[in-house]
Order: C-alpha cells, then structure tokens, then sequence
C-alpha cells in the first residue's frame, strides 16, 4: 500500500512528507511516485502550510527505482516507457516549482531518482553519514528526467563525470559540488531544520513565494526584458499588503503580523 511507504504531516505552518519505506531503502515505484506528486501538491496549495520538509526514515534517503519496479519495466514497451517516465518528470516539476519552499533533510545514501530528489528542493541539509550516486549508467540507462534539476545544482562540469562514471560520492562532494548546502553530523540534521524552518517563517509567506519564482525568472541571459519585470515584480510586491506590512514593522521596530506568536 502506498501508506506504507510515505507519510505526510502537518504542524502548524510546516507540511511534512517523509519516505517511510526503510527495508527496501525507501526506493520508489510507479505508485509511490503518483503518491508523492499528489502530496507535494496538496501541500502547495495548503494556504496554512508556509514550509514543505522532505525526509526519510531508516539508513537511506532513497536508493531510486525499486527492484519489482524495475522488472516490470524491463517488459515495457517504448509507448509504456514513455508514460512510466513522464509521470516521474511530473513528480520532480512539482517539486522543484512547488510555490512554497521545499528543504530536503538526507540522512542516508540517496541514489539515482533519489538525488533528483535532493536536486529539486530549495534547501538541502545533509547527514554526514550521507551518499550520492547517479547510478544509472550502470545499468545501461542515462539520468534522463532528474537531469535538469542535477545539472542546475552541480553545473555541467560535474555532471560531465558523475552522469558518466556512476561513481558514489560522499557528502563533503556533494557540498562542494553544490547539490547540498550545509552538512551536518546525523544527529544535528533535524535541529538544522529546524533552524532552516524558523528563518523562512520570520519571512513574509509571500515574499518568500516571490522570492523563488524570481530566481527561475532570472536565470537566464540579461536583458531590456528581465530588468523590466524585476522592476515590475518589487514594485508589485511594495505595493501589496504583505510588503507595507513588513515596511510598516521595520520602521516600527516590531514584529510583522505573519511572526506574531510564532518566534
């Protein structure tokens, strides 16, 4: 049953989803993977929900596609390939523009679709006792649909062995590659959460939102267009009731609204 493999929580503002599946490393299936992405997006538009945590349970964040799985896919058609993929494309596009910010906590090894995973959250935490291997290539297959996301976090230079050498590597390359932000020792991995979930609550839920889209807006050649819609977006954003609220409470020296009773 997929509740068996993932859990999903709420307390207060932050929404949880944790890989609950430890015996089989919490590999994923074709179920597992329409579970989350209907998660994720019900997290998303959860107008109480500020913050998404992804986590997992056990000795490994996800060791990717589960060995049943893989069977069955062997006998697959290119048309049933075709399918099989897209629905994982669909999970790792939900994630990676989900509207709120989505922080990633990996105690464990984390292979192929696992670190996709890791690559779509906006904050990455991880254990020191962490590991990462795009493994496909091993298997005759290429890191297709999680290649955007792993490319935008550790560069095409990097992508260009690990895609192609498959080989494992260890937290402290994974940090200075970019796939990861801070690393942490195991125990010190949820109260770096923590610390992670109370500095993206002192911000305005809006901004924060705002903040992430314009990254992806950005994140191209500089133009007569892009300066026009920053400029277009923070003049939007002052005049909106969250920025005069946040403007207001500066100048008043107090807390904005969205902090009061919650730091």
């Amino acid at each position: 049953m997929i509740e068996q493999k993932y859990k999903v929580t709420k307390d207060g503002a932050v929404g949880r989803i944790t890989l609950s599946n430890p015996d089989k490393h919490n590999a994923f299936d074709d179920e597992l993977i329409k579970g989350l992405t209907g998660a994720f997006t019900l997290l998303g538009n959860d107008e109480e929900v500020r913050v998404v945590v992804l986590a997992a349970d056990g000795k490994s964040f996800s060791a990717g596609a589960d060995l049943n799985w893989m069977k069955r896919m062997a006998g697959y058609d290119r048309a049933e390939n075709l399918e099989d993929s897209r629905a994982l494309a669909q999970l790792m596009k939900v994630i990676n523009f989900l509207p709120k910010p989505v922080i990633g906590l990996v105690q464990g090894a984390a292979y192929g679709g696992g670190v996709g995973l890791v690559a779509c959250c906006d904050i990455v935490i991880a254990s020191d006792r962490a590991s990462f291997c795009l493994s496909e290539t091993k298997l005759g297959l290429i890191p297709a649909v999680i290649s955007p996301y792993v490319v935008s976090a550790i560069g095409a230079q990097a992508a260009r062995r690990y895609f192609l050498t498959a080989e494992r590597f260890d937290a402290v390359t994974a940090h200075r590659l970019g796939l990861i932000h801070e690393m942490v020792t195991g125990d010190a991995l949820e109260l770096k959460g923590e610390e992670i979930i109370r500095a993206l609550l002192a911000a305005g839920p809006n901004a924060v939102g705002a903040a992430k889209d314009l990254i992806f807006a950005v994140d191209r050649p500089i133009s007569a267009e892009v300066i026009e819609d920053t400029a277009n977006r923070i003049a939007d954003i002052r005049a909106s009731d969250e920025g005069k609220e946040g403007l207001s409470a500066f100048l008043e020296k107090r807390k904005p609204a969205w902090v009061e009773g919650d730091n």
